[in-house]
């Protein structure tokens, strides 16, 4: 009896065992598939957005939960808005008898999401945050009692994250986004992490790690960024261009810690640089860029008023300033006075990336020379700074390089601040410019400078549109000195001019006329030198500049220098002898000489003839850049000239090509003819015009011809007198001349001609006596003098 009873509790036991594990096997099996169903039904009723998935492991024994290929739509839309190949969940269920909600891991698996920005405010998430936007994720309230939730051990494996800005048309992509934390505990304060992600749409790499504090906001963080390309830049710079290129990267590492609540409550220090900048017309052509800029920060505490930076570094900055015609290269880029800038900047409806920037960081410098600022060092290395006027009748063009600027021990609660500067000037010329400055008052401050060495024919550009008359020779030099207290100026300016001399007339019918010869007359001194002070007073606001010493020389040199005029004279023509005697100058695009320079030519020639021994060796010292432009530019004028007259083609003569000469590349007949031949809209001046009109081969073609004229012309002076064969040309030199014009260098082989050592011996006579002998070192440190 005892027996069966026994057997019979067996049984017993085994069937409600086996009923047991059927039951949990048909929970386990039937569960998960119904999670599936009731997720997919009821997504739309809780959350707003469709979610489906593959299948769901759910185990309510053990609290793991497991989404597979998850799938997350846009509201009332077939469009994906969010996926994953996984999302997996567990959940402490014991915890939940002691009123505790805790997560103890959450793991995303290849997450891709896509934000789409609709106007500065709206995204296609913003009705998620408003449905969820009421919940205290901390702890849950029920009558009675305190729910405490946490969430631990969060990760998320090779995310890919999209985001789309409608209005802008902005795309950015971040790929290979890696997070882990150990999570937020309710009874604990703070939430760390660490982070990685590549960027999605070219190179660079960011990692960092952050902590924040739950209870009072405070933060830390602290990240690397390398090689990041800034391309999203880019696409928010097309937003406020017409055209344009950009390109550039980021290395940087940064620390800070602060409070969200409190913007300006950040303690920061770090390292960030911008590599390989460039911005400009197209990937070939910058208007802007940099090789390096290099920010060292040892700390930033916009609360307590400290702006601490060890050193801000620019290596080969780069900048081009040109005037055209109409407007200069920044407004075509951004719009006559920056109003395409303007227009994106007042859309309170769009967001720019680069204007909130530009915004934090005007508050900021404004805010840094408020503060106790300083800065070890302040550096601009090797600097381009190039100027290029194409509203004159021929491109001028100047080029500060290489340029740098120094100022040391920066240092608002110490002393003035000394900069300074030096830079070559292309293609002749230096200037230098020492500054001190007082921090504490920037209406405090004194500087020097000097300009040197600078050729006035470079100018030539401007003294042929507003006088006609062009330079062949002279040399300007200015210095000064300014002493500002309180924005009261006391400064004293040297302007130097040196042996300027005016050549032929170019006629043209734009041109204005200026009575050039006569001017030079008044203004220039005994010793063919312009030497005038012009101090400057008053305030910084309304200077007062102090023109009566030029007046009162003017006075002088009419009734002083007539009586000098003998020596004048003798000194002209000597510097005209040495010259003609060394060089031969050309009138651009003309092979034909004056008469003077076939006199001297004879002269040369009978000497080869009287002296077999003797030779000389000619270089063409060719101004090309200036002899291309101006066969361009007759160039284009023929076939406009030849398009109003359709009989000449046959007939185009001497009388037609004068007409062409004198035509002006300003005339807006001809400019309106250029404008109608324009190929593509990044045509802004009347040289490229004219290039897009006459191919660069036939300038090249022209050019080649010029030099074979100017070689026969030359030649043709020694073949007479048998001695051609002494006469050995070398090949042609492309320079930029300090005397405006391409010239042939004449060098003597043997003994000088006894004219020449003449002329040499006198000058130099002359040079060491008054009035020359002032300006004695002058002349001899300056090129071609």
């Amino acid at each position: 009896m005892v027996k069966f009873a026994k057997t019979k509790l067996k049984r017993t036991i085994l069937v409600i065992g086996i009923a047991i594990m059927a039951v949990f096997t048909i929970i386990i099996l039937f569960i998960s598939p119904i999670a599936k169903c009731l997720i997919e039904k009821y997504s739309i009723k809780y959350t707003g957005r469709q979610i489906r998935t593959s299948w769901v492991y759910l185990n309510p024994f053990t609290g793991y939960i497991h989404l597979d290929n998850l799938k997350i739509y846009e509201a009332n839309s077939d469009t994906l808005f969010f996926s994953a190949d996984g999302l997996s969940v567990g959940i402490a269920l014991r915890k939940l008898l002691h009123k505790e909600y805790i997560i103890t891991s959450i793991t995303l698996d290849k997450p891709v999401g896509i934000a789409i920005q609709k106007s500065r405010r709206v995204f296609n998430f913003s009705d998620i945050v408003d449905r969820f936007s009421s919940h205290t994720p901390d702890s849950l309230k029920v009558p009675g009692h305190r729910v405490h939730f946490s969430m631990l051990n969060m990760k998320i494996n090779d995310g890919t994250f999209y985001l789309h800005d409608t209005a802008t048309h902005i795309n950015y992509c971040i790929k290979d986004f890696d997070f882990t934390s150990t999570g937020w505990k309710w009874d604990a304060d703070t939430l760390p992490g660490v982070f990685s992600f590549s960027n999605g749409m070219g190179s660079g790499k960011l990692a960092g790690k952050f902590s924040i504090n739950t209870n009072n906001s405070d933060y830390f963080f602290g990240f690397t960024i390398q090689n990041l390309n800034l391309n999203i830049v880019g696409q928010y710079l097309k937003d406020m261009m017409n055209y344009g290129s950009f390109s550039a990267y980021m290395d940087a590492n940064v620390k800070a810690k602060g409070n969200f609540k409190d913007g300006e409550n950040i303690d920061a220090k770090g390292r960030v640089s911008i590599n390989d900048f460039h911005l400009g017309k197209t990937k070939k052509e910058d208007y802007f860029a940099f090789d390096t800029l290099v920010v060292a920060v040892k700390e930033i505490n916009p609360k307590k008023r400290l702006y601490h930076l060890d050193s801000v570094t620019v290596a080969h900055p780069y900048f081009k300033y040109e005037q055209y015609d109409h407007l200069d290269n920044l407004e075509m880029m951004f719009g006559e006075n920056g109003n395409k800038v303007a227009t994106v900047s007042n859309d309170r409806h769009r967001f720019n990336l680069l204007l909130s920037l530009a915004r934090f960081f005007a508050t900021i410098s404004q805010d840094f020379f408020e503060s106790q600022y300083k800065a070890n060092r302040v550096a601009i290395k090797r600097a381009d700074i190039k100027f290029n006027d194409y509203s004159v009748s021929e491109k001028f063009s100047i080029d500060a390089d290489p340029l740098t600027i120094v100022a040391d021990s920066i240092n608002k609660n110490k002393g003035n601040v000394n900069v300074h500067l030096i830079s070559g000037i292309q293609p002749y010329g230096n200037a230098f410019l020492n500054a001190s400055i007082d921090p504490k008052n920037e209406d405090n401050f004194d500087l020097n400078y000097d300009i040197a060495k600078v050729p006035v024919t470079l100018f030539n550009p401007y003294l042929i549109s507003y006088s006609s008359f062009p330079f062949d020779r002279g040399t300007i030099e200015v210095s000064g000195t300014w002493d500002v207290r309180d924005g009261r100026i006391n400064s004293k300016n040297h302007i130097l001019l040196i042996d300027p001399r005016v050549t032929k007339r170019i006629k043209n019918k734009e041109d204005k006329w200026l009575p050039m010869r006569l001017i030079m007359a008044f203004v220039r001194g005994r010793s063919n030198v312009l030497d005038y002070q012009i101090p400057i007073t008053g305030s910084l606001k309304k200077p007062k500049f102090h023109l009566r010493e030029i007046v009162f020389s003017i006075l002088k040199n009419i009734f002083v220098k007539p009586p000098t005029t003998p020596y004048r004279i003798e000194v002209r023509n000597l510097e005209e002898e040495i010259e003609k005697s060394v060089s031969i100058k050309w009138q651009m695009r003309h092979s034909s000489m004056t008469h003077l320079q076939e006199v001297f030519m004879k002269k040369l020639s009978k000497f080869l003839s009287e002296n077999p021994t003797a030779s000389i060796t000619v270089t063409p010292e060719q101004y090309t850049a200036k002899e291309k432009e101006y066969i361009l530019f007759y160039e284009a004028k023929k076939r406009y000239y030849l398009s109003l007259h359709s009989e000449k083609p046959e007939a185009f003569g001497k009388e037609d090509s004068l007409d062409v000469d004198k035509m002006s590349i300003k005339d807006s007949s001809f400019i309106h003819y250029l404008n109608k031949h324009i190929t593509h809209k990044l045509i802004f001046t009347v040289q490229d015009k004219c290039y897009n009109l006459v191919d660069s081969g036939t300038v090249y073609l022209q050019l080649n011809l010029l030099n074979k004229a100017r070689r026969d012309v030359f030649l043709s002076y020694f073949k007479d007198e048998g001695s051609a064969d002494r006469v050995k040309f070398n090949s042609v030199h492309n320079i930029i001349p300090y005397n405006g014009f391409s010239f042939y260098k004449i060098n003597y082989n043997g003994e000088l001609p006894d004219y020449l050592v003449r002329a040499y011996e006198k000058m130099e006579e002359l040079n060491n006596k008054a009035p020359r002998e002032r300006y004695e070192n002058e002349r001899g440190n300056i090129k071609g003098i």
